[in-house]
């Protein structure tokens, strides 16, 4: 069975299985011992260290390894700005960082701390005189993602960090979707990273803190990992974690060109085999697996259920994967379609076939999801030039779909208002107006939900 989620989590690589069993006869003991058992356990902890420090390219007394790349990012943004706070407390963060990011972000706002969250362009980047434009003197963080999790993005954090760095600002980077395929550049000062991510075992995290950046790790603390990361030191997977990344680090050349070539061809076919959809992410500055696309009239629950008894394993960002029923902030922050949203991230050795065989399947599923939802006819009452669609109480894609079905009953200049309660329409029906080129004009309050209204241009 195809797995392409791998940007959720890789599938173990080869080396870090023989790492992993191979650490386990010899990494059991305490390495802060100093008998024959512990000093071997500590040999291969500073081997570990020296080979991830190596692929990040810092020193090795500058990386800890934490329990996971999530404690790795609360741990940094914590310690960093415990270690700033004379200098302020203000926290700047872009809108489409990992929840784990965000999560930090909330917590130091509910402390008292303030927090800008930075825009993006539509294809989901930001820009490093946004970045300057957010600084203030009582800045005492910036946090930016290396590549977004969700549309494979990558982020101008060179230029980013240069800004902060001349403001004197330490730049955070969570590199956990792009460490695998190649070093982070530019003076950042913090950096963090997750494992499992490029095929190590999960439960291991990096932390990075350079030289000179004020730091004071909250919380307990102990001797193990400079004080940074308390607790018993997983021997064999932080050994197997290191091992796989120096693997894929030597596979990422060849694997980068192949990945690419296959996730452009999806990336051109998918619009031409499927009607109405809107592949989303820089076309260009991207991770090379990660491809990412949403169908007009489709529910993305339903739509990956079809996927998956078809053999494939793929993510969605759409908010009808949600019991929240909330849209993807990724999706939101970049002002695209939401409905109907698939994420594919091919592993590492992706056969080329599994990819044709996915493009041969994906328009049958779109088109039975679509033929499942129906779209019951909406009551609709004409008002001169004004038609009024009610929704409410109709989850995504369903709003959408009843304007598409009207939008034909008014005349060129006329409108129609779609009363919708639920959350998704808000950026679902304006995408859908620059898919179709029709004028979106706003919305209005209304009785449980809201009044989208839409002028018919075309």
């Amino acid at each position: 069975m195809p797995y392409f989620d791998a940007a959720s989590s890789a599938p173990l690589h080869p080396v870090a299985r023989q790492a992993l069993q191979a650490s386990l006869d010899e990494g059991w003991a305490d390495p802060a011992r100093l008998y024959k058992e512990g000093r071997r356990a500590r040999l291969l902890l500073d081997a570990a260290r020296e080979a991830a420090a190596e692929a990040v390219g810092c020193r090795a007394d500058e990386l800890v390894f934490t329990a996971s790349g999530t404690r790795a990012v609360h741990s940094g943004i914590a310690g960093a700005l415990a270690g700033r706070r004379r200098a302020g407390r203000h926290l700047i963060v872009s809108a489409v960082e990992h929840s784990s990011v965000l999560h930090s972000a909330e917590v130091f706002e509910a402390d008292g701390g303030t927090v800008t969250q930075v825009a993006v362009d539509r294809a989901g980047a930001v820009t490093a005189e946004a970045y300057g434009e957010a600084l203030r003197p009582e800045t005492a963080l910036a946090c930016l993602q290396s590549a977004n999790h969700e549309v494979g993005t990558r982020q101008p954090v060179a230029a980013v960090a240069g800004v902060c760095r001349e403001a004197g600002v330490p730049l955070l980077v969570d590199a956990a979707q792009s460490l695998g395929w190649g070093r982070v550049e530019g003076d950042w000062s913090l950096l963090t990273a997750s494992a499992h991510k490029w095929g190590g075992p999960s439960g291991v995290g990096l932390l990075v803190v350079r030289k000179g950046v004020r730091f004071a790790a909250q919380g307990p603390v102990d001797e193990r990992e400079s004080g940074r990361a308390p607790g018993f030191e997983n021997i064999p997977a932080v050994v197997a974690a290191a091992a796989s990344l120096r693997a894929v680090r030597a596979e990422a050349a060849e694997e980068t060109v192949r990945l690419r070539e296959l996730t452009e061809r999806i990336r051109a076919r998918v619009p031409q085999l499927v009607p109405d959809v809107e592949v989303v992410g820089d076309p260009e500055r991207r991770l090379p697996g990660i491809v990412t696309f949403s169908c007009l009239y489709v529910d993305g629950e339903t739509l990956l259920h079809e996927l998956d008894r078809a053999g494939f394993s793929v993510s969605s960002g759409s908010s009808c994967t949600s019991s929240t029923l909330t849209p993807s902030h990724v999706l939101k922050a970049m002002g695209v379609l939401s409905e109907g949203n698939v994420r594919v991230s091919l592993p590492l050795g992706a056969p080329e076939e599994d990819v044709e065989r996915f493009l041969g399947v994906l328009p049958g599923a779109v088109a039975a999801v679509r033929e499942k939802l129906g779209a019951p006819v909406p009551e609709t009452v004409v008002s001169r030039d004004v038609l009024v669609v009610d929704a409410r109480g109709k989850r995504c894609p369903i709003p959408v779909i009843e304007l598409a079905k009207v939008i034909g009953d008014v005349p060129v200049g006329g409108t129609v208002r779609v009363l919708s309660d639920d959350e998704a329409a808000r950026l679902d029906i304006p995408a859908w107006c620059e898919m179709r080129g029709q004028e979106y004009l706003g919305e209005e309050p209304a009785d449980h939900g809201c009044a989208y209204v839409v002028r018919r241009i075309a």
